[in-house]
């Protein structure tokens, strides 16, 4: 048992920190900006709330945190009230967040100036995959100190790799949304194309599924998608976040990504019809309006 802090009880945390209690069978302590948050999880998990992120940091083994920008990562970890101001000397402070590999760097030189210890650790796998405890969880930091972490994130993980040094964990996020922008995009034209060559779209996905154009995203978003439905995961909101991180990553490391840029345009244009906290398939709405 470890002696845990977790930092950001939103859709993602509140499920995540859960696991971290009742699987890993942690002492974790929580903080989150909206009080009644986290009386609300300690209700449901026990543990203990704190008032500030450098109190539920105290005398932590592993500080969590997960929140929504690099604004906010800031703001819970660096300052007087922020967790670092709090850590032990040798805590590992492990965020969750889907940030720039700017901020994890900084945060790694930080923690380091402390005697502490950094890994950033974005995740995949949405609301029901931190419900679940099944996220797969991409890290960036010292090797040494990812072992020490990873039997403690195993609680909400199905798969945790070490990509390299601090940063190469978000840089992998950074992948990850890449892929998923074009294969959502992609899935909307096909299934706005078979509708309109009056195809059976239920019966097209039961065929292609099973071959080279099947994806997750095809096996679990095709028939909300289908029925017009958008409210069944990630919001475009985020979407457009993470994709303004990669965006800005590729004009410093000179990648080319015309394909996520013209998505990310679409998404703006999801916004614009009232679809900022849709899911991100709905990029068929955009075809269909």
């Amino acid at each position: 048992m470890a002696r845990i802090a977790f930092i950001g009880l939103g859709v993602m945390g509140y499920p995540m920190a859960g696991h971290l209690k009742a699987k890993g069978g942690h002492d974790v302590t929580v903080y989150n900006r909206t009080t009644a948050k986290a009386e609300s999880w300690v209700k449901q998990h026990g543990g203990r709330a704190a008032a500030t992120p450098a109190e539920a940091a105290r005398d932590a083994d592993f500080v969590f945190t997960c929140v929504g920008n690099d604004d906010d990562l800031r703001s819970v970890t660096i300052g007087p009230d922020g967790v670092l101001a709090g850590m032990k000397s040798g805590a590992v402070l492990i965020d969750n967040t889907t940030a720039s590999a700017e901020v994890a760097r900084e945060l790694y030189d930080a923690a380091k100036a402390r005697g502490c210890d950094f890994i950033d650790a974005p995740v995949s796998g949405g609301q029901a995959g931190a419900e679940n405890g099944v996220l797969t969880v991409m890290c960036g930091g010292d090797e040494a100190v990812f072992e020490r972490a990873r039997p403690v994130i195993d609680a909400y993980a199905r798969m945790v790799g070490l990509m390299g040094p601090a940063g190469a964990g978000q840089l992998t996020k950074m992948v990850n949304q890449i892929c998923i922008a074009g294969l959502v995009q992609g899935l909307a034209e096909g299934i706005h194309f078979g509708k309109k060559a009056g195809l059976d779209i239920e019966k097209v996905i039961e065929v292609i599924s099973k071959g080279a154009a099947g994806s997750w995203q095809m096996e679990n978003r095709y028939k909300t998608m289908n029925q017009s439905k958008y409210d069944f995961g990630f919001a475009v909101d985020w979407m457009r976040k993470d994709l303004d991180i990669v965006l800005s990553e590729a004009r410093r490391n000179g990648a080319a990504l015309p394909v996520t840029a013209l998505v990310d345009q679409f998404y703006g244009e999801v916004q614009k019809l009232g679809g900022k906290r849709w899911d991100t398939s709905s990029l068929l709405a955009r075809l269909e309006k």
